[in-house]
């Protein structure tokens, strides 16, 4: 018979309490390190915390844990501005996401991003070349120059005016004060050089620095006699890309026949502005500026944006080219590549 008393009960209790800690013991102990609970802390609270459990090797926790040792790179949105224009070089609008293709280095991309008529603000940096072969006809440049900027600024977009010559000089830093921005325009000094590199190369450095989510322009009025420069042609056509600005290049030629005037120049701004996706103009007098100024802002107005996810991404900072492809018979201008960030 078991013990009836109350000294044997609790004896016998105490007997067994020693048998179930020293089962709890051994089995502790046949556990593998990983499964063992931690051992209590005898300065701890009576209320103490459930400890958290150790996760075993097949735990999720594990690759949770792998991945906060790695770095994540997020996959930039490549963005596309390009202007389609019909057979009477107008500006084609309204024109469906169907119809355009875009692929980098030939394979197809999805359009994850489609603007019919962006409005994205326009950032513009108008450079004039005020060098003394050009500077003959720098009354006519002024005029059209400031009728422009009055015409093409809008709620939220800024414009800069930048001077060429030996020298490269900003007027005026981005600003949509259309009167500050006209009388530097009619302020423009002479100068004996012409840097058009220069220029291009400050000009797309200044457009690199403002916001991601807005439309970088260059305006450049020159005659294409580059003199004077100290960056090279690599230079500013690498600092145009990188800053994925657009280029439109207007050339007033001094001289018509090809025997007096820098070709070389022209052939260069025609290469550098074709990569960028904008247009080159070549007005047979200084009163054409208007009109073409006219057409550049139709332009602007008028661009469809087109953003994709690279699919394969390419290798960090390489050079990867860029088609777009519109269905019907248009005329399509975008830059025709960029360079990859670093990874």
């Amino acid at each position: 018979m078991l013990p009836t008393s109350s000294s044997a009960r609790l004896a016998l209790l105490a007997c067994l309490s020693v048998i179930s800690l020293a089962s709890a013991i051994r089995a502790q102990s046949d556990r593998p390190p990983w499964a063992r609970k931690p051992k209590s802390d005898s300065s701890s609270t009576t209320t103490a915390t459930p400890p958290t459990p150790v996760p075993g090797p097949s735990s999720d926790s594990d690759d949770q844990a792998s991945q906060r040792g790695k770095i994540r790179v997020s996959v930039n949105l490549v963005s596309v501005l390009t202007s389609v224009l019909d057979e009477h070089n107008r500006p084609a609008s309204d024109l469906p996401r169907e119809a355009f293709q875009v692929f980098e280095e030939g394979v197809e991309q999805k359009i994850e991003v489609f603007e019919s008529e962006t409005q994205q603000p326009l950032d513009l940096a108008l450079m004039v070349d005020a060098s003394l072969s050009a500077h003959k006809e720098i009354l006519f440049e002024e005029e059209a120059a400031s009728h422009f900027i009055g015409q093409v600024l809008r709620p939220g977009d800024r414009l800069s005016v930048f001077a060429i010559a030996e020298d490269v000089t900003q007027l005026v830093a981005y600003t949509d004060d259309v009167a500050r921005l006209q009388g530097a325009v009619h302020r423009i000094p002479g100068g004996a050089g012409t840097s058009i590199y220069d220029g291009l190369l400050l000009g797309s450095r200044t457009l690199e620095r403002r916001g991601e989510d807005r439309r970088r322009v260059i305006i450049l009025v020159t005659d294409a006699g580059e003199t004077t420069s100290v960056a090279d042609f690599d230079a500013a056509r690498k600092g145009a890309v990188r800053s994925g600005s657009l280029l439109y290049t207007i050339v007033i030629r001094p001289v018509k026949n090809e025997s007096g005037r820098n070709t070389a120049g022209e052939h260069a701004l025609e290469t550098i502005t074709d990569t960028m996706g904008g247009a080159m103009f070549y007005p047979d007098t200084v009163q054409e500026l208007d009109g073409i100024f006219d057409r550049i802002n139709r332009e602007l107005r008028t661009q469809y944006r087109l953003g994709y996810y690279p699919n394969p991404r390419g290798p960090a900072n390489t050079y990867r080219t860029i088609e777009v492809k519109v269905s019907g018979n248009y005329q399509v201008r975008h830059r025709k590549t960029y360079l990859t960030g670093p990874q």
